[in-house]
């Protein structure tokens, strides 16, 4: 009897640790695929290169397909819409067409000037009668300046000026032209360096957002591969957590990727269109190569800006020289009158005289005394010209310096570049090598997410050196110009 009563005993443990057991294997296969759906849901997807398209998840179809038609902008397309909408460029270009019409004022100063005078005078006569001129027994003016009562002047009038301080003055003009032009092609570079710098920060940024989506994707993979091993008993519950608080620091990062991104375009945008918000997107082409060492000096010798800048500030200061010092000498006038000044408005006079006529007149005026106001002019003259000379030795330290530096940050950026696309292979390639491992129960957690970690550095890494070397270019050519 008691045999049989434990035998019954026995038989209901067994049962109910079955039940039991059942429970807890349909209890964790719930959980487990409740875990899974939550893991395969996007919750930080990869999103496409223009922030525009990505800034809502939820946007209506038209909208998205508007931001993705948005138009793609090469660098000299940017470089063209910023001129027009560049404040400073604008100005620098204006004075340089406002110092092309002082040079051709100048000019002008050079030339005989024509006036066509036409003048009627009356004076109120004496009462007395005298010859004047063709007419006999004219009544007599009673102003001695004048000729008779009535006159009439119909005459075209040739003036002309010689002296060294015209011809200096055109000097000064056209120097002033060319340091215009330079300032001007200053701007320019300057705002092209500015172009640049924006357009391959939209470009890193974008590239960057695109690498953060990626690596989203790959911890909420590895996060499903950790509660696969939770579920097979072959990690514990750490795993996991250590996986879940990953992916979640991955999708903060992709959201401030967006931010970072969303910020560039608006910046860029603030220089090339009226609206900053308009969507667009930009070329990612291969970088240009560095040009020879021995090519960049020969170009920055002969077209960089600032360079031609101090030269014609130093040739301005020279001719202004010249032109203080034309202050010593005489200035020639010349004057050729053709026309009638009659008393009366015709070719002929009334007892057959000619009216019709010219005269000439020469005028050499010679400085004596001014209370020495033109040595004093040439004393200022010579000043500015000492200072021009050591602007432009300045200048040409700072170009040989600027020149060898930017040289140089351009190759070190070439030379890295190479290198860091093979460390995003390697890293790449570690990552996959560190998850087999992990799988196969000889790697831990820690050294998956380090691999990560190490992908997501060096795919930043290699956006940043790329944006490196182009602005190392963009800097030089700032100094040569257009390689």
């Amino acid at each position: 009897m008691i045999r049989g009563v434990s035998s019954s005993l026995s038989l209901r443990a067994v049962a109910q640790l079955v039940s039991v057991t059942c429970s807890a294997c349909l209890l964790c296969s719930a959980a487990a695929q409740t875990k899974a759906a939550t893991a395969t849901e996007p919750v930080n997807s990869p999103v496409s290169s223009n922030p525009a398209a990505s800034a809502s998840v939820a946007a209506p179809t038209g909208q998205v397909a508007a931001a993705q038609a948005a138009p793609r902008i090469s660098l000299d397309e940017a470089i063209q819409l910023a001129e027009k909408y560049a404040p400073a460029f604008t100005a620098a270009t204006a004075q340089m067409h406002l110092a092309r019409l002082d040079h051709d004022l100048a000019v002008a100063v050079l030339l005989p000037s024509v006036v066509y005078h036409n003048q009627y005078l009356f004076t109120q006569g004496n009462g007395t009668t005298n010859r004047i001129g063709q007419t006999v027994n004219s009544s007599a003016p009673r102003f001695i300046a004048n000729n008779a009562v009535h006159e009439y002047a119909s005459q075209g009038v040739v003036d002309e000026t010689l002296g060294l301080g015209e011809f200096s003055a055109v000097s000064v003009a056209g120097a002033e032209e060319a340091q215009a032009a330079a300032q001007a092609e200053i701007e320019r570079r300057g705002l092209v360096s500015a172009v640049a710098t924006l357009y391959f920060g939209v470009t890193a940024a974008d590239a960057k957002m695109v690498a953060t989506g990626q690596a989203v994707s790959d911890a909420g993979r590895f996060l499903k591969i950790t509660e696969e091993r939770e579920q097979a008993r072959e990690a514990a519950h750490a795993d996991v957590l250590k996986a879940e608080l990953t992916r979640e620091q991955r999708g903060r990062d992709l959201e401030d990727a967006r931010l970072a991104a969303l910020k560039a375009h608006l910046e860029l945008g603030a220089l090339l269109f009226a609206d900053p918000r308009t969507p667009f997107d930009t070329e990612a082409s291969a970088p240009p190569p560095l040009p020879e060492r021995a090519t960049v000096d020969e170009d920055a010798g002969r077209n960089n800006p600032d360079l031609m800048s101090a030269l014609a500030a130093l040739k301005a200061s020279q001719a202004q020289v010249l032109s203080a010092r034309a202050g010593y000498l005489p200035d020639l006038g010349l004057n050729v009158t053709y026309g009638v000044d009659a008393p009366q408005f015709a070719v002929n006079g009334p007892d057959g005289a000619k009216n019709l006529g010219y005269s000439a007149m020469a005028t050499l005026d010679i400085p004596v005394w001014n209370w020495l106001s033109t040595e004093h002019k040439v004393k200022q003259s010579e000043i500015r010209r000492d200072l021009a000379r050591v602007a432009l030795t300045n200048t040409q330290r700072h170009l040989i310096a600027n020149l060898t530096e930017f040289y140089a940050e351009a190759v070190t950026a070439r030379d890295n570049l190479a290198s860091l696309d093979k460390s995003v292979s390697e890293a790449r390639e570690s990552l996959r090598l560190t998850e087999l491992r992990y799988v196969g129960g000889e790697g831990s957690v820690l050294e998956v997410v380090d691999a990560q970690n190490t992908l997501l550095d060096t795919q930043t890494a290699e956006a940043d050196g790329v944006v490196r070397y182009e602005l190392a270019l963009a800097n030089l050519q700032t100094l040569t110009g257009r390689f």
